[in-house]
């Protein structure tokens, strides 16, 4: 996903009033409006690829947390806290490492960068 310009715009201003064609992503379709001060184009590039960055650093997260983050291949992410709960159950149980498996088994597919 890329990070658009509006939010670079209101990441810098929230107050910004403006306009602009998303689709474009670009400086010089900033419509400045409302007496709103113009931010410079170095700032909103700036911006933008700080929240770039931001948003591609954290990629790891999404893809371990499916209640937060949209999935696209299910069986890489923790399952339920139900279910690790009953494999921590059935390992004490049983002598088996089945939850530790299934934990390690995500962060090995997404590790920290």
């Amino acid at each position: 996903m890329a990070i658009n310009i509006e939010e670079a715009v209101l990441a810098i201003n929230p107050d910004a009033a403006f306009s602009c064609t998303p689709a474009d992503n670009k400086y010089e379709s900033i419509i400045w409006k409302d007496g709103t001060s113009p931010i410079s184009k170095e700032d909103v590039e700036a911006k933008l690829s700080e929240l770039q960055a931001d948003y591609d650093a954290k990629q790891y997260q999404r893809d371990r947390n499916p209640d937060e983050w949209e999935k696209v291949n299910a069986t890489n992410f923790y399952p339920s806290i139900g279910d690790q709960l009953d494999m921590q159950y059935h390992d004490k149980k049983d002598g088996t490492t089945t939850w530790e498996d299934a934990v390690q088994a995500v962060k090995d597919a997404h590790p920290k960068p």
